[in-house]
């Protein structure tokens, strides 16, 4: 490894929400790993401890958003990794679960980029990483809500990228394929038949298993890097080959 990755974001803080379990606690490890101050802001502490600094808050609530952000003094680094799921076709969602899924996908990133953004302006590496999906841009079965959410996250990505280009904070986003966390696990447990379930989300993916929380954070670290200082309004797949091959059977 480069000498300056394993130590580039020394003297940076970084804060990265959902960090309590999965892609968030992988990106927080890893950027702790490299030098970083890290926050963690998630409803519960979950297994942040000894990584990161764990600040209670609900995306989903202006007040928490803006609690949670009192206690931060500067900030380099903003990770918008928070998201809840929903499965369903347009017709098996209820209006009330639209709203809700939506105020944590999207308005829960618009809430701390808005709390992070005095912060980050003082800053000479600032960053924002969104965790977007590959549902944003694939057509997933039973997935209508959910891609609908992440499909306004990486249109807000880039809408971002273009306002605050000119203050020099950079704005990209990643687009992981189904990962292999607590959240899918659960997702797992509720089906009927669990076994038949993974392995079908198994071979959806050309790669033929799930995606790593781990390869997901070293896309985000990648992006959230100041040696990366050129990049900006960038997307990055790590969706092990979903959305780009066609696998003959």
């Amino acid at each position: 490894m480069d000498k300056r990755m394993s130590t580039e974001f020394q003297g940076l803080t970084a804060a990265v929400t959902g960090a309590g379990s999965g892609i968030g606690l992988a990106t927080a490890k890893l950027l702790k790993e490299r030098g970083a101050t890290v926050f963690g802001l998630d409803l519960s502490e979950g297994e942040m401890a000894g990584t990161a600094t764990w600040l209670q808050c609900d995306v989903s609530d202006d007040a928490s958003v803006v609690a949670a952000f009192s206690k931060i003094s500067n900030l380099d680094i903003m990770i918008n990794n928070a998201a809840i799921s929903a499965v369903g076709t347009i017709e098996s969602n209820s209006s009330e679960e639209w709203l809700k899924v939506l105020n944590v996908n999207v308005l829960g990133i618009v809430r701390t980029s808005k709390s992070a953004l005095p912060l980050l302006r003082k800053s000479k590496a600032a960053s924002i990483v969104n965790t977007c999906s590959v549902a944003a841009t694939a057509g997933i079965p039973k997935r209508a809500l959910y891609s609908a959410s992440k499909g306004a996250v990486l249109s807000l990505t880039m809408a971002m990228a273009n306002d605050l280009v000119a203050e020099k904070v950079r704005v990209n986003c990643v687009h992981p394929g189904t990962a292999d966390t607590p959240w899918v696990q659960r997702l797992l447990a509720q089906a009927a038949d669990p076994a038949a379930e993974r392995a079908a989300l198994d071979a959806r993916q050309p790669i033929g298993r799930l995606v790593s929380p781990q390869e997901v954070a070293s896309a985000i670290c990648f992006l959230a890097s100041p040696l990366q200082g050129s990049t900006t309004a960038s997307a990055i797949t790590v969706d092990g080959g979903m959305q780009g091959l066609r696998i003959p059977k």
